[in-house]
């Protein structure tokens, strides 16, 4: 047995022979030459000023010595044990390491924390304070005082060492406690003699103020001699105040009157056992309980040899006061006091026996400690604890022996045992840890202490940081029973869910648009137009889309993003779509500690938004609880637009931040060092920068995941949203399958993605983004940042924001020239009619907006006047790039007037025209970057009043048809189709001006080239290539217009669309499609409101539309289902991917890839049946198909052994068998991958497929 607790949550070193205690540091002497100039520097506070030391063979003569001078200067709860290099990486162990005009860091233990020196170089130094401990009243908890305040002075009783009857009461105020060496000086006056150093009553070096402040209440005082053991009893002096760690026990009905205080000589004989190594060379201690008080620790210590020996009797006197007794008790023992035996403990309780019989039981308490679940929770600590009841306390005790294999882990709740004499009822405990090892702090959620002997549970809420460098900074909590366990665990859920309501009330604000996602059903909560609402969509349905457009506090209005007169309400216990703005839709969102939200009547409280299973709407009483469901994983939309500002958070309160070495961590504060800048690249993935640290960016490179990227493809993300709780995670588009992850510590790491919450990242948008204006991706390379703020320099705002009156005069010019960070430079140039009016002048940024700016000078009559330029300088601040203006006047004064066009005006000189018909616009690019969006052309002959306009609206180049065009002809407006410009001139028979609106949903846009195919009653068109998503065609919420010949094609009757798959994101989601004969004007408009895309509607990359007339029922839309029989030879499977064209009287379906198999994961295995499904307009009795495969992947022959192709229509059911048993294979049979295979035979409904393939 080596080491005893105390009643002040620390341990008792093992003395010498001597009594003395041993140094628990290496003696290094060293004599420096010179002295030496010295910063030190607290670890993990750049807070802290740090301390000049002259370091000199006069001034210390020891490392040691330094250590105890730096424990009096920098304020750390146990001392300065460790010295290291600023970066923490080097160890100092003597004087000698030391080097003139350095600075170094101090940390009570092997972890250290790099410190920001600039910022540390800077701070005053602070007065250190630490929270005192103050007695609490029985029963009644004291409110905690205002962190670094004393709550009131303090009394603390000072002894002189080895000198018990020494003793001195101090009060500390302020003025003696300024820093540890004037407390020093101080009690050296007290105590006349000198004061060095302080020790606890049971040896324990106090270091500094924030210990000494944190002991027990007394100390012992010391010069340079080590500590004497000795009868240092405080509760002589300190009985009414009653400190925490100071047991009691206090019989309910004991007579409270104060008694004389006699001094009573007691014999304490002790009986060491005879069994093997049973004696101990430990210092023991014994503390005895009375009626009315308890003693301190009392040491039992002698001078005549040695103690506690293999069976011996020792012997020890003893004095006590008011004991209030004077008879001889027996207590028996027969237990082990060492770690190695019997549960470990080294303190135990016994009750005093009356007539044979305990007075008291004694009892083991079961004791949960629950750890919090925030990042870095855990801790190495030792940890300690005392339980108080109304009959006394535990006394200190290390919770070291827990049922797990690993104690105090994040998120993880440890069992431990604590046997102690009965304490009645309980009404606190004081737990805490002594701050030693890698990782101290520690996050305690809350303590459960169950009593066998009453068969009653007391809850000790904390969910409370013990850490030097968290909350507070304290290591030690007292926390109070609550009265009842239902209402204590009322309590936690309701803090749980103000918390989880702080964390996730931003989704809720005015303007955001968001989709509520049941993970019963696994699908969206959609409004459709008749008012219906169901809980099945998918992520893509636009009837899924909700816009707040009311906020008060946690009551909203959740209008459809689609349909915008109606909005999410609850009548009468129903969920319907109401008109927004009525009582019934106003809904209070709760949130659950799960992150899910409830959605309840503001007006009826009690009524929820409840589906069942299959997502239509259900109450409570309809089915079972648990096939309800109304708990909904809330999502917000437009969250990774570009530029947007964001918090990763970890938990409730941290996230995912930047430290000054560049590594990253998960336990950073959700502030301001926490937001990333999101630089969009594509669809899907992301770039992170920090905002604190610019040009620092997330990234995995060579297994580690840091904050040193510079924006190459090792900071590139793919953002991976997860259903189930709303967060995210992060792919390393460089490294498939390696996720942004979090170790126990919070360190972020590389790591496989798994779903125990490692790589799962909760958004919070501090800003939102937009989409870029050039429509091209967002990449951080200083050139592509140059060339887009140069474009949008150039931009002009849209009509809809002029601002007053516009007649015949022009503005011809406004320029803007950098002068410098903040200093612009702007021309006006004004046309024929100048104004007097007030102008304005805004400028929008992709971080802010400037203005209104007034474009004023001293001699205002001067400005904007004909064909004159003026000029002014303006401030610009902290806007980002520039990427339009607005101007504008109030309209006031005799001539107002003032008409503002584009910016770029050009003259040109010609032979008489005439009425002009066209323009010819050419723009040659060879890259992205020389890309130019024209939207429209104004010609204007001099000297008269007429204008011409001719609309663009377009990217150029642009492809369409397969052929990128840099020159386009734009006809007069009035001239033009719905003022769309036209590729070539005039119209041709059989032209047809196709419309492709692309959805406005985020991330409608594709990659990937699209092809069209028209099916009339003569012919078909074979595929028209219209142009690809690479040449800014086919973008969000865009329209694209092509011009195609379908002469001699007859009466339309279908259409099919796709595209090739291709490209960084080909998902593509198609709106609408029209057709119309430029001749004619004969229109058809197709609804397709649909995603055309792998992932997405069994991953077919081909839509088919029937065309409908008002004389004509058009064709039915059929569900093909085809059945793929794999023959038995060896080798029969094929791992390529294998296309399918059905062809009938009415047509073919178009080859189609069989993608995914509804039966089976892995695809044409031998002897295996594949069931896919195509969607196609009737093709009639179907003839033959035709099937082949790419030949990719290793063995890629296949032996197709048949094909059965089921449909049901409204003409009745078909059942068609095309037989093969051939190869399809470059190196068998006639080496084909192709084949045609023929009807054989029809069959009904109720026809066996089984037999027909045998």
């Amino acid at each position: 047995m080596s080491e005893t607790p105390s009643t002040s949550f620390s341990m008792i070193y093992p003395t010498s022979s001597e009594g003395q205690l041993p140094s628990s540091r290496h003696l290094s002497v060293t004599h420096p030459v010179v002295a030496k100039r010295i910063s030190f520097y607290k670890s993990g506070d750049s807070q802290f000023g740090g301390v000049r030391v002259v370091v000199n063979p006069r001034s210390f003569k020891t490392f040691d010595a330094l250590l105890d001078n730096l424990s009096r200067k920098v304020p750390l709860p146990f001392g300065v044990r460790n010295i290291s290099t600023p970066r923490g990486r080097h160890s100092i162990t003597s004087l000698e390491d030391l080097e003139d005009g350095e600075s170094y860091l101090c940390s009570h233990g092997r972890k250290v924390q790099p410190v920001d020196l600039d910022k540390a170089r800077r701070r005053r130094r602070p007065w250190h304070s630490s929270l005192a401990i103050t007695a609490h009243a029985h029963h009644s908890p004291v409110p905690a005082a205002a962190p670094g305040m004393l709550r009131a002075p303090r009394r603390l009783v000072v002894f002189r060492n080895g000198d018990p009857k020494t003793r001195r009461v101090v009060v500390l105020t302020k003025r003696v406690t300024q820093s540890f060496e004037a407390f020093l000086r101080h009690l050296t006056e007290v105590m006349q003699r000198p004061v060095t150093r302080l020790y606890a009553t049971d040896g324990r070096k106090v270091p500094s103020l924030q210990a000494m402040i944190l002991s027990s209440g007394a100390v012992v005082a010391a010069g340079r001699e080590p500590f004497k053991p000795g009868n240092y009893d405080i509760q002589k002096y300190l009985l009414p105040a009653r400190l925490p760690g100071i047991s009691h026990r206090v019989h309910p009905k004991g007579n409270a009157r104060s008694e004389s205080r006699k001094s009573v000589n007691w014999k304490v004989s002790i009986i060491t056992s005879d069994l093997p190594n049973a004696g101990t060379s430990s210092q023991i201690y014994i503390i005895l309980y009375g009626q009315h008080r308890s003693s301190a620790p009392i040491y039992l210590y002698g001078t005549d040899g040695a103690r506690f020996q293999d069976g011996c009797e020792d012997i020890f006197t003893i004095q006590l006061w008011n004991m209030n007794s004077r008879k001889q008790f027996y207590i028996p023992v027969q237990r082990w006091l060492a770690r190695d035996q019997e549960d470990g403990e080294i303190c135990r309780e016994f009750p005093v026996l009356n007539k044979g019989q305990p007075i008291f039981p004694v009892t083991i308490y079961e004791v949960h400690v629950a750890t919090g679940e925030l990042w870095n929770a855990g801790t190495v600590a030792n940890v300690y604890m005392s339980i108080y009841g109304e009959k006394g306390d535990t006394g200190s005790r290390q919770l070291f022996r827990s049922k797990t294999s690993f104690s105090f882990l994040r998120g993880q709740t440890d069992t431990f045992s604590l046997e102690a004499v009965h304490l009645g009822d309980l009404y606190k405990i004081v737990i805490g840890h002594d701050g030693l090892g890698p990782g101290n702090g520690w996050f305690l959620e809350d303590v459960v202490v169950k009593d066998p002997t009453t068969n009653r549970e007391y809850t000790f809420f904390c969910h409370r940081w013990l850490d030097q460098g968290e909350d507070d900074g304290k290591i030690v909590r007292e926390l109070y029973a609550r009265d009842y366990n239902i209402i204590s665990a009322r309590q936690k859920l309701e803090f749980n869910r103000k918390e989880t309501w702080a964390a996730e009330s931003w989704k809720f604000m005015k303007g955001n648009t968001l989709q509520f996602y049941n993970r019963l059903t696994g699908g969206f909560v959609r409004l459709h137009p008749n008012g219906t609402v169901d809980a099945v969509g998918k992520k893509t349905d636009k009837y899924g889309l909700f816009d707040v457009i009311f906020n008060k506090e946690n009551i909203c209005i959740f209008q459809s993003h689609k349909i915008r007169h109606l909005s999410l309400a609850l009548d009468n216990g129903s969920v319907a779509g109401m008109a927004s703005g009525g009582a019934s839709t106003k809904l209070r969102v709760l949130y659950q500690p799960n992150r899910c939200a409830l959605l309840e009547s503001a007006l009826v409280p009690g009524h929820m938004v409840i589906f069942d299973h299959h997502g239509k709407i259900a109450d409570e009483s309809s089915a079972g609880y648990a096939n309800l469901s109304k708990e909904f994983v809330v999502f917000v939309k437009g969250m990774f637009l570009n530029s947007a500002v964001i918090l990763l958070a970890t938990s409730l309160c941290q996230a995912l931040c930047i430290q000054p070495d560049g590594s990253c961590t998960g336990v950073g504060n959700q502030s301001e060092k926490s937001y990333w800048k999101v630089h969009k690249i594509s669809s899907g993935i992301c770039m992170f920068e920090s905002v604190k640290n610019a040009q620092m960016y997330l990234r995995i490179k060579d297994g580690q995941c840091d904050g040193t990227g510079t924006g190459d493809i090792d900071c590139h993300f793919k953002i991976k949203k997860n259903l189930e709780n709303a967060s995210i995670s992060l792919e390393s588009v460089k490294n498939p399958g390696l996720f942004v992850g979090l170790q126990s510590d919070g360190q972020a790491k590389p790591v496989i993605y798994t779903k125990n919450g490692s790589v799962f990242f909760y958004p919070q948008v501090i800003k939102f983004g937009r989409e870029d204006p050039t429509g091209i991706s967002a990449t951080p390379s200083k050139e592509e940042e140059k060339i887009r703020g140069s474009k949008k320099r150039q931009e002009t705002p849209p009509e809809s924001e002029a601002r007053g009156p516009l007649l015949s005069s022009t503005a011809k010019e406004i320029s803007e020239t950098l002068l410098s960070e903040d200093e612009w430079k702007v021309l006006v140039l004004t046309g024929n009619t100048g104004t007097q009016a007030n102008v304005t002048l805004w400028v929008y940024g992709d971080e802010g907006v400037t203005g209104p700016i007034s474009l004023s000078k001293d001699s205002s009559e001067q400005l904007f006047l004909p064909r004159q330029e003026d000029e002014f300088q303006i401030e610009i601040r902290n806007i980002g790039i520039i990427y339009k203006i607005r101007i504008g006047h109030d309209g006031t004064s005799e001539q107002p007037e003032w008409n503002l066009q584009r910016i770029d005006t050009f003259q040109v000189e010609a032979v008489s025209l005439g009425k002009l018909q066209k323009v010819l616009l050419r723009c040659e690019a060879s890259d992205k970057s020389q890309y130019w969006y024209c939207e429209k052309v104004v010609v204007r002959e001099s000297g008269t009043t007429s204008e011409s306009t001719f609309t663009c609206e377009r990217w150029l180049p642009f492809m369409s048809q397969g052929i990128i065009h840099s020159e386009i002809e734009l006809f007069l407006q009035e001239m033009q189709i719905n003022h769309q410009p036209k590729i070539q001139e005039g119209a041709n028979e059989g032209d047809w001006k196709v419309t492709v609106i692309t959805g406005d949903l985020e991330d409608a846009g594709t990659t990937a080239t699209v092809s069209l195919s028209v099916y009339g009653e003569t012919r078909c068109s074979g595929p028209i290539i219209l142009g690809s998503g690479k040449h800014q065609l086919f973008n969000s919420n865009s329209a694209d217009i092509f011009k195609i010949n379908l002469k001699d094609i007859g009466e339309i009757y279908k259409i099919r669309i796709g595209h090739d798959n291709r490209g960084k994101d080909p998902r593509w989601y198609l709106e609408e499609i029209r057709l119309e004969n430029i001749d004619t004007r004969e229109l058809f408009c197709l609804t397709v409101d649909s995603w055309i895309a792998e992932n997405e509607n069994g991953g077919d990359t081909w839509k088919e539309m029937p065309v409908v007339r008002t004389n004509k029922a058009p064709l039915p839309v059929v569900a093909y289902e085809i059945y793929v029989y794999t023959g038995r030879k060896p080798g029969a499977e094929t791992e390529s991917n294998v296309f399918i064209n059905l062809i009938g009287t009415r047509g073919d379906s178009g080859n189609r890839r069989l993608h995914q198999s509804k039966n089976n994961k892995v695809k044409f295995q031998r002897g295996q049946v594949d069931i896919f499904s195509i969607e196609a307009v009737s093709l009639g009795k179907l003839k033959k198909v035709l099937i082949s495969h790419n030949g990719i992947g290793p063995g890629n022959g296949w032996f197709l052994e048949s094909i059965v192709v089921k449909s049901e229509e409204e003409d009745g059911n078909q059942e068609v068998l095309f037989p093969c048993n051939r190869w399809l294979d470059e190196y068998q049979d006639d080496g084909k991958t192709e084949r045609e295979l023929l009807a054989e035979r029809s069959f009904s409904a109720a026809g066996d497929t089984g037999s027909v393939a045998s």
